[in-house]
């Protein structure tokens, strides 16, 4: 765990040099996701059993999915950055980035604790595997189809106010979210099979948290309210800011 933390650790800092000089910390989303994958990857390789591969094909689509979803985004609006970093560059020095960064390394590490003791563990596959296996897939199909409809609806909308309200974005103001927060919940079920497995109880938690008040819905709101001004209002007076449920009248 040290090593791999060290590991991460120069990555996360060569990441920053390299980020520097395109001017863009946007990378450091991407590089997250990357990080979280081939870090539980590996360690679920040092011990391959059938909880192992289930585990690691679990991650490893979260991983790839998210990476390839961030990364295209951000090439796309490359060399504009991401409006959260573009703030913080107004109150924070190139210094204050780099332990940024490393806080995204250390992060990169809890939130593959579960996979890490699913590894250490030979007991067979019960009941915790099943219930965390099938929520991960409710998670991925729904976190997936969400992102798909946004994507479709802004295909269709040259117009930057227009506000999607079809399929699963009318029951939830981020159906993404909520279904990222699914996800995690599902890793962390599985790893309760594993012994100590139950005391990575922070990796939902975390994730759920960081959906709900740092940097999920807070920044994504207000920049949607900033673009769409009183039809974004109305959209969240009706809408569920997170659980998919029926709009109010």
């Amino acid at each position: 765990m040290i090593a791999a933390f060290l590991w991460v650790s120069l990555g996360f800092a060569l990441l920053w040099l390299w980020s520097q000089k395109l001017k863009n910390y946007s990378w450091v989303d991407a590089a997250w996701a990357f990080g979280i994958g081939i870090c539980s990857v590996r360690w679920l390789s040092t011990s391959p059993g059938l909880k192992q591969w289930v585990a690691a094909l679990l991650i490893g689509c979260w991983s790839l999915r998210l990476t390839y979803h961030l990364h295209r985004r951000i090439l796309k609006h490359h060399p504009k950055e991401d409006s959260r970093y573009a703030e913080l560059r107004e109150s924070w020095s190139s210094s204050g980035f780099f332990f940024f960064f490393q806080l995204q390394a250390l992060l990169v590490i809890l939130m593959a604790l579960p996979f890490y003791f699913i590894a250490r563990d030979s007991t067979p596959w019960g009941i915790f595997e099943w219930i965390g296996f099938f929520t991960c897939i409710i998670g991925l199909a729904g976190e997936q189809i969400s992102d798909r409809q946004i994507s479709q609806f802004k295909e269709k909308n040259d117009n930057p106010k227009a506000l999607c309200t079809e399929g699963l974005w009318r029951y939830s103001r981020h159906p993404n979210y909520f279904f990222e927060s699914v996800i995690w919940t599902g890793f962390y079920v599985f790893a309760c099979g594993s012994a100590h497995g139950y005391w990575t109880i922070h990796v939902p938690l975390i994730i759920t948290f960081l959906l709900l008040k740092i940097t999920g819905i807070p920044p994504t709101e207000k920049s949607a309210v900033a673009r769409k001004g009183d039809a974004y209002r109305e959209y969240q007076r009706t809408t569920s800011p997170f659980i998919p449920l029926p709009p109010s009248s």
